[in-house]
C-alpha cells in the first residue's frame, strides 16, 4: 500500500505550488463507487480518511419543483435537487473523480443545470450539465482542491439568482486523502458531523403587505425577479425552513465529542457563532490543507462559500447556533440548536449565587 501511495504522488506531477498542479490521466480506469445522497443535516456513509487510490464518485442529482412551507402559513415554489433545501452534501476526498449525473423530469417546467465551485473548467460544470424537463445529463470533474464548496444551479441570467434564492444550492465536502489536521499538523478526527446551510428567500407580497401564493412554480419566476432586486430577505433560514433545526430537530452531541459543522450560504454574508462555544479549529472557506485557525468565537463566510469549524463540547446544556446578525437570526430565522448530554464541569462554569433580591 505505501508503494502505491508513493507511485501515485510521482504520477500526479506534485510541485511547491498549487500552480504547477497537473495530472497524468483522466482516471477512467478508477475503480467506481456510488454515493447515496441524504438530507440535510447529515452527511452520507464516507470514510474520514481515505482508503486505498482515488474512485469515481458517482453521484445523481435530480431537480425538482415543488411547493414548500418555509414558515407557518408561508409558501414558495422551491427549486430543488433531490426535493429539500438545501440540496443534499456531497463527500469525497481530494484527487477523486466525481461523476454527477442531473436528471430533470418531464413534469417540471425549467431547465436545469449545477455548477460546481470545487471543479475547474467549463463553468464549474454548468456548461455541461443544463437539461430541459426530460432530460438528463452526465459529467466528471476531479475534486483537486481539499475544502468544503458551494454547488448550485446556474441556468443563465436573472435565473441564477432566483434559482438559488428559491434553494437550489448545497456543499461539497472535499477531505484530505490522510483527514484533518489540527494546528499542530496532526491528525484530528470528528464523532459526529453536521451540514447547516443559511438559506435567503426573497417571498413577492400583495399590495396588502401579503405573501403571494402562486399557483406553479413558472408563475412565481417573474414575481420573485422583482423581489430579489430589494437585496432584503424575507426568510433567512437554516436548512430550508424555519424552526428546521430547534427543538426535537435540533442537532445533538455528548460532552467530549468533537463535531464538525459545515455551513454555507450560496448569495449572502453570514457569520456563524455557537452560543456557549467557540470554534475550536476553524478553516475559511474549508480550505482543509491549510492550517486550522483556533479559538473563534465568530466565523465569517462570505456568500457564495462555505466553512467548516470544529468544536469539542465540554459542557452539558442546550447550545444556540446562530448568525450573529441577531436581527436576522431572531427576526428571520437564522437559528439552531445544538443538544448536548453529559456531566457538567464546574471547573469551567458555576452558579456562585442564584438570582435574588438586590442587597
Amino acid at each position: 500500500m505505501a508503494i502505491f501511495f508513493v507511485l501515485f504522488s510521482c504520477n500526479k506531477n506534485n510541485s511547491s505550488s498549487v500552480l504547477d498542479q497537473k495530472y497524468d490521466d483522466n482516471g477512467d480506469n478508477l475503480e467506481r463507487v456510488k454515493q447515496e445522497l441524504v438530507a440535510a443535516p447529515f452527511l452520507p456513509k464516507y470514510e474520514q480518511v481515505a482508503e486505498g487510490k482515488p474512485k469515481i464518485v458517482e453521484v445523481t442529482l435530480t431537480a425538482i419543483e415543488k411547493k414548500i412551507e418555509i414558515a407557518p402559513g408561508e409558501f414558495i415554489w422551491a427549486l430543488t435537487f433531490n426535493g429539500a433545501v438545501p440540496a443534499p452534501i456531497i463527500v469525497v476526498h481530494q484527487d477523486d473523480l466525481v461523476e454527477v449525473t442531473l436528471k430533470n423530469p418531464a413534469t417540471n417546467t425549467m431547465q436545469h443545470n449545477v455548477d460546481f465551485h470545487a471543479a475547474t473548467g467549463e463553468m464549474g460544470g454548468a456548461d455541461l450539465s443544463l437539461v430541459s424537463p426530460g432530460q438528463q445529463a452526465t459529467f466528471r470533474f476531479r475534486a483537486s482542491k481539499a475544502g468544503v464548496f458551494v454547488y448550485h444551479c446556474a441556468p443563465g441570467g436573472l435565473m441564477v439568482p432566483i434559482h438559488i434564492t428559491s434553494g437550489m444550492n448545497g456543499v461539497i465536502m472535499v477531505l484530505p486523502r490522510g483527514g484533518l489536521k489540527d494546528e499542530n499538523g496532526n491528525q484530528v478526527k470528528y464523532d459526529r458531523a453536521y451540514y447547516v446551510v443559511e438559506q435567503d428567500y426573497y417571498l413577492p407580497k400583495d399590495a396588502d403587505g401579503k405573501y403571494k401564493d402562486f399557483a406553479t412554480a413558472m408563475e412565481s419566476v417573474a414575481a420573485i425577479g422583482e423581489s430579489i432586486k430589494t437585496l432584503q430577505p424575507t426568510h433567512l433560514v437554516f436548512n430550508g425552513v424555519k424552526g428546521a433545526l430547534l427543538g426535537a430537530k435540533a442537532m445533538t452531541a455528548k460532552v467530549g465529542e468533537n463535531v464538525l459543522f459545515i455551513t454555507s450560504n450560496a448569495n449572502r454574508d453570514t457569520r456563524i457563532h455557537l452560543i456557549g462555544g467557540h470554534a475550536d479549529l476553524y478553516w475559511p472557506g474549508g480550505k482543509f490543507n491549510n492550517k486550522p485557525y483556533t479559538d473563534y468565537e465568530t466565523w465569517a463566510i462570505p456568500g457564495g462559500s462555505a466553512a467548516a469549524a470544529l468544536y469539542k463540547f465540554r459542557e452539558p446544556g442546550t447550545y444556540a447556533y446562530v448568525n450573529h446578525n441577531l436581527i436576522e437570526a431572531f427576526t428571520l430565522g437564522a437559528i439552531a440548536q445544538v443538544k448536548v448530554e453529559g456531566k457538567k464541569d464546574e471547573t469551567l462554569m458555576r452558579q456562585i449565587k442564584k438570582a435574588g433580591p438586590i442587597q
